[in-house]
């Protein structure tokens, strides 16, 4: 399943809140390009791709929502983080 299918179903954020996350591609880093979501609720911006210090950690969403992510995603998500 693909990034863009797993943030069309609703999921609760940190705010407390379910929503349908708005999807961003190639917003820039410092470091490159990430895929990042954004909560229309809140407005937070999470990084999906990798883990980057300028957005919120996919992991905080994935606390509140276990099966978003395989372990196999999750391990890539933290071996490509920026450092």
């Amino acid at each position: 399943m693909s990034f863009h299918e797993k943030f069309k179903k609703s999921l609760r954020c940190m705010c407390d809140k379910f929503v349908i996350f708005e999807t961003l591609e190639e917003v820039e880093c410092d470091w490159g390009e990430h895929f990042v979501i954004q909560c229309p609720n809140c407005e937070e911006l999470f990084s999906v791709d990798k883990k980057c210090p300028a957005f919120q950690s996919i992991e905080e969403l994935l606390k509140l929502n276990i099966n978003l992510f395989s372990k196999k995603e999750q391990l890539n998500y933290l071996n490509n983080s920026h450092h």
